[in-house]
């Protein structure tokens, strides 16, 4: 408390801030713009899908966008709403709903109704109040992957059954191969317009971190030094903008916590090794059960085997513990996430005649997992 801040609007580097200006996306912003426009001369517009790599600017161009065509809509008398969920956070088709519900000023309780209740009561008050929605599903191919695409076909249908109302979808979505999952009925009618948001490159990085930097740092809080690594960093990992400016927030907060002056090379280093471990905690506490069951059978084999090896010791593990078990087919998807989020590595090895197999690796520690996941108390209770 008593030490000097360096800091004088910390908000400006979290992931979620939106700036009055958006550098490097302004084709991206028109293309956004153009498609909702409609929804100024009271009329429909089109379902939109938009693709990119994590950290390409895809959630804060859609809500700036939306931010600003509310508040033209409302001087226009217009009664247009948005509504934005991220399905992964959400986690279950009623939470998406209920985010959809509360952006409507609906009250649904957090667990109880159907489904299909909850729906029939935003498709009433859509009507009724006679209003354009348009809702944000971020990180759509996660609803897809886990719950299919039953709900995203109701909604894509759901202006069939609203005469004095229209209901618009925006997708967003990190996985350029997600619409290969979706049935063709869904497709045609979700896919109307796509837009693909390229990464930034270091240049780009660097120009947004130095506007980010000053909005956040008192001036001569931080080197230029700090900020040209975070962007060459961040640039070589894809581009991502929500990397760079996780690391120069917390750059920033290891250099206070030290007492420094400013914010130099080596808070910076020291930053990059924190937000890695942090990163791998998060990802090994969200794992629903079933995954953490699968990843603990993985590290406590070891080295590298094959996915029946795993399936068994994973078979054993239900069984002497009665938790009823997955097919293998869904057990493969686990391992597929497992992957995706680096906690495991998966390699196919060839064998001659005899075909392929898939060997499975761990790539964190024994002891890191065990330690996370003594905080479960259902598998805290099995290791």
């Amino acid at each position: 408390m008593s030490g000097r801040s360096l800091y004088k609007n910390r908000d400006a580097l979290r992931s979620d801030y939106i700036p009055s200006k958006l550098p490097f996306r302004e084709k991206q912003i028109t293309s956004i713009g153009e498609a909702l426009a409609p929804l100024l001369h009271g009329s429909k517009c089109s379902n939109l899908l938009i693709y990119g790599k994590t950290g390409t600017g895809k959630t804060a161009v859609t809500k700036y966008v939306l931010m600003r065509l509310e508040e033209k809509a409302s001087k226009q008398g217009l009664k247009v709403k948005f509504a934005y969920s991220n399905t992964r956070i959400a986690g279950t088709e009623y939470r998406i709903l209920s985010d959809v519900a509360q952006s409507l000023g609906l009250s649904i309780p957090f667990t109880g109704l159907a489904i299909s209740e909850v729906f029939g009561r935003i498709k009433s008050t859509i009507n009724s109040s006679e209003l354009k929605i348009v809702l944000v599903m971020d990180e759509i191919d996660f609803l897809v992957r886990n719950y299919g695409d039953d709900l995203l076909y109701e909604l894509t249908r759901a202006n069939e059954q609203l005469p004095q109302g229209y209901l618009s979808i925006i997708g967003i979505s990190n996985d350029l191969k997600f619409k290969e999952f979706l049935d063709p009925r869904v497709l045609s009618s979700l896919s109307e317009e796509e837009i693909v948001f390229p990464p930034y490159t270091a240049e780009e990085l660097r120009a947004i971190l130095y506007d980010r930097a000053k909005m956040a740092f008192f001036e001569d809080s931080i080197t230029e030094a700090s900020i040209n690594l975070c962007a060459a960093l961040a640039g070589s990992e894809h581009g991502d903008a929500r990397r760079a400016l996780d690391l120069l927030r917390v750059s920033g907060e290891v250099a206070e916590r030290e007492g420094a002056a400013k914010v130099e090379e080596k808070h910076v280093r020291i930053a990059v090794q924190k937000i890695e471990q942090d990163r791998m905690v998060e990802a090994l506490r969200s794992l629903p059960l079933h995954a953490k069951l699968l990843l603990w059978s993985i590290v406590s084999l070891g080295e590298a085997n094959s996915t029946g090896e795993v399936y068994d010791r994973y078979s054993n593990i239900c069984r002497k513990n009665g938790i009823e078990l997955l097919t293998q087919r869904r057990v493969t998807m686990l391992l597929s996430e497992l992957d995706l989020l680096g906690l495991i590595a998966t390699n196919l090895i060839s064998k001659g005649r005899y075909g392929r197999t898939k060997k499975i690796s761990p790539s964190v520690q024994l002891q890191f997992v065990r330690e996370v996941f003594k905080e479960d108390p259902v598998i805290g209770s099995i290791i």
